[in-house]
């Protein structure tokens, strides 16, 4: 028989004092610290206790008993349950703020390296409609809030397309509206979801593993292209042409519509085929006359306007003069590769999804660049001595991991090459402090710029400057780029 849980309490008049991790705030009651989201500095609340430990608890709201001075109203109706946008009750200028606090916490508290001076965060122009790409998840069994289960309404119809709660595979919010991405996406959701009711296709049920329609990808470039992949859990032709078909008669001005068969336990679709259905198979972006092409799996920066904000700090903090070999690693697409080639002798990228490095072929002949390389495979195994005395002692490295971080053989790897700079661009400031500290031997950071890509959410983009300490030196790693 199992135990049952101990009931929490409810802390009543908690003053939140600050923003904590994970976009979560914080409160103070005697020693123990309280963790809640969706607070705001200044609000007094009413917490309900859901985990307590000896110093610390984490809880929700019960009540918002006052509101604090820099509270606004969030517009989104779903600001709390969906958990995508954890600080719309923030003032921008306030996330901005944090956000740089953020990034100073884990250089200053992980890295614990000498830093020059943090600006403030690099807003965004565009805080609303600003991502490229959304992916919705359809479910038979959506999410019942708390209201509506405590309603006592019967809710017979339980079809979703929205977003999977937070931390629940199984649990998807029906979305009516989301801010995040030209409205025209929240029309081609409702669409798909309407067409499959009325046509008796059923929404995928995520607990059995069964069920006709499960995702859909929508990308809407800066160039006003449209890129629609939907998902299906089985391969019924007549079913998927004629959905697909209505589609394109209700949205003509989709520039490529796709699907996928997944019959899978997960939705990843990195390994499956996608069938091209009407168009063509990419669509493209544009920074400063270069064409940048995306194709159903490549990895482009979700926000397009704020991306060239980034890659112009990128290439500012490299200050190439036209004579550098530049290796771009974690390259993805080639974006940043080919962004900082009119300006570097040769630009040398390494990139693990092999349909990537696809693109960023492309992307440099059609652009006329001819001063790329561009290498498939797992950056440990690729980035290695060898490979740099084949390809050339790198003047300067541009390095964008994942939010891991980067492997130790990577870091050793780069500190044999010892490039005279290193612009390391981060989504995770916790792992790029700890990568750091492994090069602050050889490396000092002179420049620090956060970049916010995400607005209205915790997450902050970093980008650092390091230089060598010592004057240049032979290397262990030869160059020969004849070879």
């Amino acid at each position: 028989m199992s135990r049952k849980r101990k009931p929490q309490p409810v802390l009543e008049n908690v003053e939140i004092c600050d923003v904590a991790a994970e976009g979560n705030a914080l409160g103070r009651v005697d020693d123990m610290v309280v963790f809640v989201p969706f607070c705001a500095p200044g609000d007094i609340v009413d917490v309900k206790i859901e985990k307590k430990k000896k110093n610390y608890a984490t809880g929700r709201i019960e009540r918002l008993v006052k509101a604090g001075d820099i509270r606004v109203a969030p517009r989104c109706e779903h600001f709390t349950v969906c958990g995508g946008c954890r600080w719309q009750h923030l003032p921008y200028e306030y996330q901005l703020r944090y956000k740089r606090q953020q990034v100073v916490d884990a250089l200053e508290r992980i890295a614990k390296v000498e830093l020059p001076e943090i600006p403030m965060t690099l807003g965004s122009n565009r805080i609303w409609e600003y991502r490229n790409k959304m992916e919705y998840t359809f479910s038979n069994r959506c999410w019942l809030t708390f209201e509506q289960l405590n309603s006592g309404v019967e809710f017979p119809d339980r079809n979703a397309a929205g977003f999977h709660i937070p931390g629940a595979f199984d649990k998807v919010l029906d979305i009516d509206k989301c801010h995040l991405q030209d409205d025209i996406s929240n029309r081609m959701r409702k669409f798909v979801k309407h067409y499959c009711k009325e046509h008796g296709l059923p929404f995928y049920d995520l607990k059995a593993q069964e069920g006709f329609i499960r995702t859909m990808m929508v990308r809407i470039s800066s160039t006003g292209e449209i890129m629609v992949v939907i998902v299906v859990g089985y391969d019924d032709k007549p079913q998927i042409e004629g959905l697909l078909g209505a589609f394109m008669t209700e949205f003509p001005e989709t520039t490529s519509l796709m699907y996928v068969v997944n019959t899978k336990v997960n939705d990843t679709i990195g390994d499956l085929p996608i069938e091209l259905f009407a168009g063509r198979d990419y669509i493209e972006e544009e920074m400063e006359g270069l064409r940048f092409r995306i194709g159903p799996k490549s990895f482009y920066q979700t926000n397009s306007l704020q991306a060239y904000e980034l890659y112009k700090v990128t290439r500012d903090f490299a200050e190439l003069t036209g004579n550098e070999l530049v290796y771009d690693l974690y390259t993805g697409t080639g974006t940043i590769a080919n962004f900082v080639s009119r300006k570097a002798r040769k630009v040398v990228g390494v990139e693990y999804v092999p349909e990537a490095i696809e693109d960023a072929k492309l992307n440099s002949a059609a652009n006329g660049i001819d001063n790329t390389l561009f290498y498939a495979g797992d950056m440990k195994d690729v980035l290695t001595d060898d490979f740099i005395r084949i390809h050339g002692k790198p003047d300067v490295m541009i390095v964008d991991p994942p939010r891991a971080g980067m492997h130790n053989d990577v870091v050793d790897t780069i500190m044999r090459a010892e490039p005279a700079v290193i612009v390391y661009v981060s989504c995770n400031p916790a792992t790029q402090a700890r990568d750091l500290a492994l090069m602050d031997s050889k490396y000092g950071v002179v420049a620090v710029q956060p970049v916010d890509m995400f607005p209205h959410t915790q997450h902050v983009e970093n980008v650092v400057k390091l230089i060598r300490r010592d004057k240049p030196q032979t290397s262990v790693v030869e160059t020969n780029e004849e070879l």
